[in-house]
Formats: structure tokens, C-alpha cells, sequence
């Protein structure tokens, strides 16, 4: 009895495991975007990562705001 309790414990663990690297691995071909020069580049930046990163956000676009100006110029601000 003690050893089908260890084995489900043990099948139960995998089994997370298992989700926890196929989700990981999902996670980063979702977020890989671009690659450039071996960096990889986002398709949307933070209102915060806009203004640290030295350009002001225009609301005046249609559909997204953009970041116009510094590091991360033309792209969108979520």
C-alpha cells in the first residue's frame, strides 16, 4: 500500500513537471519576437520602459499609443 502511495506521488510530480517545461518552452517561442544582431526584440514596451529609456509616449496615434523618441522609438505602448 505505502508503495502505490510513493508511486503516485511520484507520477503526480512528474506530471507537474512535465506541464511546468512544456509551458516554459511555449512561454519562450511565444516571446522570441525578432532577432536581431542576437538580440531579441520586444513588439510593445511599458509606459515606464518608454520614459526610462528616453522618449515620450504619443497618445495621437490611431490605434496603440507609441513611444516616439529614444531606445524604444515606433513602438507601441501597452
Amino acid at each position: 500500500m505505502r508503495i502505490r502511495r510513493i508511486l503516485a506521488a511520484v507520477f503526480a510530480t512528474a506530471a507537474l513537471a512535465g506541464l511546468g517545461l512544456t509551458g516554459a518552452a511555449t512561454a519562450t517561442a511565444a516571446t522570441a519576437g525578432s532577432v536581431t544582431a542576437g538580440n531579441v526584440t520586444q513588439a510593445s514596451v511599458t509606459p515606464g520602459e518608454c520614459t526610462d529609456g528616453g522618449g515620450k509616449i504619443d497618445r495621437s496615434t490611431p490605434v496603440l499609443p507609441t513611444c516616439r523618441g529614444g531606445m524604444y522609438d515606433g513602438r507601441t505602448v501597452d
